[in-house]
């Protein structure tokens, strides 16, 4: 048993590190790093969508008992963000900050926590299933977080968050499936119950955000050579999305 949670806690670590990745891209100038973003912001957008309707939707769907009742968490998880949003927005109407971040970098750091929470749920489930499975299960999870970690990364730069700050805030994102992990050790063998609930509420946060936040933002670009660049990006970050899914 100590081993299971030395591996465990060794695989869950490791994922939280991916979030650092962002470090590539600090060290550029402003202009630079404004440069990158959109293009980022398009990978985002297509990680998101292909994250949500390859992975997290026909995941749901398989684990479920009841599809009616998936099909409402999903929508719930639609609302659930909407809400949060106006909320945020309420709120910085009353605040008058003089630095806004916009609502939609916080609804993302949500959005990416429990999806970094999932995570751990099933890093800690597939280790309780047999160590060579829950080796192949966090190999098979770095490859889903590292075009996934730099798009939030770059929505947290989008929303206003400084680059250092951002960083940080992604790490501690990324730390939640610490939490999933110890969580899925500790029920032994019911984190399916929690994943149930969770993961489809997920996958419509992800929907939401790309839909109604991300996208918006990319018809601010309305010159040719950029649109294609956004097409491209969109397209690799659904097409990382799809070669994860094959390589599962």
């Amino acid at each position: 048993m100590d081993s299971l949670w030395l591996f465990t806690m060794v695989s869950v670590v490791l994922v939280s590190l991916l979030s650092l990745i962002g470090i590539l891209v600090i060290w550029l100038n402003p202009e630079q790093l404004k440069k990158l973003l959109l293009p980022l912001v398009s990978l985002a957008v297509g990680g998101l969508f292909g994250d949500a309707f390859l992975h997290l939707i026909p995941e749901s769907f398989q684990n479920s008992k009841n599809y009616n009742h998936t099909a409402l968490l999903i929508l719930l998880g639609l609302f659930l963000f909407l809400l949060l949003e106006k909320s945020m927005h309420y709120y910085h109407h009353q605040e008058h900050e003089e630095v806004e971040i916009h609502p939609f970098g916080y609804l993302s750091l949500m959005a990416s926590g429990l999806h970094n929470f999932i995570d751990g749920l099933l890093i800690g489930a597939s280790y309780l299933a047999g160590i060579p499975i829950g080796i192949a299960t966090t190999l098979a999870v770095v490859l889903h977080e590292v075009p996934h970690e730099l798009g939030d990364f770059s929505i947290l730069i989008h929303a206003g968050f400084k680059p250092t700050k951002a960083l940080w805030f992604n790490f501690l994102s990324a730390a939640l499936s610490i939490g999933g992990a110890v969580l899925a050790l500790s029920l032994s063998s019911t984190p399916d119950e929690v994943t149930r609930i969770v993961l489809p509420i997920t996958a419509g946060g992800f929907i939401y955000i790309a839909g109604s936040d991300l996208i918006p933002e990319l018809h601010k670009e309305s010159k040719r050579p950029a649109i294609l660049m956004q097409l491209f990006s969109m397209f690799a970050g659904a097409g990382l999305m799809l070669l994860v899914k094959l390589l599962e």
